[in-house]
């Protein structure tokens, strides 16, 4: 994995150093993991918080949307094994749509332990270059430091105004919606998708898998 080496990264500044990794998690996949595992390593960072989107506006209207309360214990059964990471209701207890600026600004008033934190929120390569568009985009730029994972051999461009911390991990082509198809057209799911997660999705019945079905 490697580093951009112009990002300016103080490792001995005090507090926690957090790293945000928000989503839809529907359903939450090995590209998840690899990449919140490898961030963590990269950036030397106390813990990884995956965050529930409880209503992902991005998303809204698009397609129809596992319930949130699912979607949070798929992600509880996904880092309930893995040391370092978390999953995060936030944005479920705000409710309405998701906006990382103000997850940001809950997480700091909630919790005593991240008052002093510092923080790096994490996007995926491709929902990069849409940043600039986020809700109340320029405080979100003093609240936190962006993270964009790199894929090897592929950088994207991405706009010269964010002071951007650039993490290369794996390249794993796993995606949610593939996932969802899986489910209904009967395809492997093997080291897709962990165990602890497909025992949620059986015991739920969610994508229409019935109980007792193997995955």
């Amino acid at each position: 994995m490697t580093i951009s080496p112009s990002a300016s990264i103080d490792q001995n500044a005090p507090g926690l150093r957090i790293g945000l990794f928000g989503g839809t998690f529907d359903p939450p996949h090995v590209g998840h993991l690899v990449t919140a595992v490898n961030v963590m390593h990269a950036l030397k960072l106390d813990q990884v918080i995956l965050m529930v989107a409880n209503v992902p506006w991005q998303k809204e209207g698009s397609r129809a949307i596992t319930p949130v309360q699912d979607r949070f214990a798929m992600v509880e059964a996904a880092v309930a094994a893995v040391p370092g990471l978390v999953v995060g209701d936030t944005e479920i207890h705000t409710g309405g749509p998701s906006y990382t600026v103000d997850t940001l600004r809950s997480l700091r008033l909630q919790n005593p332990e991240y008052v002093n934190a510092t923080f790096f929120t994490i996007v995926g390569d491709d929902a990069a270059a849409g940043v600039p568009t986020w809700e109340r985009f320029q405080e979100l730029t003093e609240l936190t430091r962006l993270v964009v994972v790199d894929r090897p051999g592929a950088p994207v461009a991405l706009s010269t105004d964010i002071d951007w911390i650039r993490v290369e991990v794996p390249r794993l082509d796993v995606s949610s919606t593939d996932l969802r198809s899986r489910f209904t057209d009967g395809r492997p799911l093997d080291y897709l998708i962990t165990q602890p997660v497909l025992g949620v999705i059986r015991e739920r019945s969610l994508y229409s898998l019935p109980i007792g079905a193997q995955a």
